[in-house]
């Protein structure tokens, strides 16, 4: 993709700090007061994310194929969207965590796959919860479709809240509705079923300046995730697999690859760096489908942004992986040449990989 997104600079070097004798230091009043701010802010951080799970006399019966997507997402084997329905992501998502497990790899959600996959455990594929009323604040902005109009915005954030807690709980607004009916009301304190995809703490990240520990807990995905020694885009298959040090596969995503204008570049790679909730340089002259009026313009960051919530920079001039503001497209629509993920997926990626990491793209 002739992406034209720059990563922010990330420098390293001396802290201005002065170091004093701890006489000098805060009287224990003032220091104990500013770590009770901090807890309770981080409290009111965590407050916004924790979906309380509602208690069910009756739990309604499980979608079988919605039970075996949301132990995939668990696992790291991603189905894509989670909405109950048989598919290629879902097929191939079974495939993956069936090679990496040992198992027969028969694109099924068969007895030995389940005993695995599920661990034997009687987990609810899906919960009621009720919103926090933090979560349902927004803001909310209409998202224009031209680059230029969304550089006038102050973050490119949902549209609405079915958006947002879609995106919480990895589907989509209209697999939500399926989940509820089509007269579910959404709101602050409101009740609603989802996939059963569990509240994550806010990660307390040093240097966080664009609020990623909140993004990860906005998208229901762990700081901690295991890490990459290097990844493979197969062009063929659309997939993202994470291998680790003993090339064991640990982890495996749907991916949108290129177009037939601007095709995912064969060969072996290096990722630069990883940009998360980063601004998006819009440089017309970089797209070949640009409409002549267009100007450069700075988008602001947000998950409705052209690559999501994150942008994992490649050797590769103008090429990187990313998420994507339309969840559903994944495997289905062309890309201007990059590869794209879920908002989710790629966050998950981004916890994995680091500078250094080798990315090969195949056919």
């Amino acid at each position: 993709m002739r992406n034209p997104v720059l990563l922010a600079a990330f420098l390293c070097s001396a802290c201005n700090v002065t170091v004093t004798d701890a006489n000098d230091s805060q009287p224990a009043q003032e220091a104990a007061k500013a770590g009770n701010d901090a807890a309770a802010q981080m409290a009111a951080k965590n407050a916004a994310y924790d979906f309380e799970v509602v208690p069910e006399q009756t739990p309604k019966q499980p979608n079988r194929i919605l039970m075996a997507q949301v132990a995939l997402d668990r696992w790291g084997f991603s189905p894509g969207v989670l909405d109950g329905k048989d598919g290629m992501s879902y097929k191939a998502a079974l495939r993956g965590f069936q090679e990496a497990h040992d198992l027969p790899v028969t694109g099924e959600f068969d007895q030995k796959t389940a005993n695995m996959l599920l661990e034997g455990e009687a987990r609810p594929t899906t919960y009621l919860v009720k919103i926090p009323a933090d979560f349902a604040r927004g803001p909310f902005f209409t998202i224009p479709k031209g680059l230029n109009e969304q550089a006038s915005l102050p973050a490119l954030t949902y549209r609405n809240l079915m958006e947002k807690l879609a995106e919480r709980f990895h589907t989509t607004p209209e697999a939500l509705v399926a989940l509820n009916s089509p007269t579910t009301k959404v709101g602050a304190d409101a009740t609603i079923r989802v996939p059963a995809i569990d509240n994550q703490p806010v990660a307390q990240i040093k240097g966080d300046e664009r609020g990623w520990g909140e993004t990860l807990a906005s998208l229901g995905v762990a700081k901690d995730q295991p890490q990459a020694d290097h990844i493979v885009v197969d062009k063929s298959e659309g997939l993202l697999k994470v291998y680790n040090a003993d090339n064991r596969m640990i982890a495996q995503f749907p991916v949108t690859t290129g177009s037939q204008h601007d095709p995912l570049p064969i060969g072996e790679w290096t990722i630069k760096g990883v940009s998360r909730n980063p601004e998006f340089h819009y440089n017309p002259d970089l797209f070949w489908d640009a409409s002549s009026k267009d100007e450069k313009a700075v988008l602001k960051p947000g998950p409705n942004g052209p690559v999501g919530v994150v942008w994992i920079d490649l050797s590769k001039d103008h090429y990187g992986i990313h998420g994507t503001p339309e969840p559903q497209t994944i495997g289905r629509t062309e890309s201007h040449g990059c590869i794209r993920l879920t908002n989710w997926d790629a966050a998950r990626l981004a916890q994995m990989v680091k500078t250094g990491v080798k990315a090969k793209f195949q056919v």
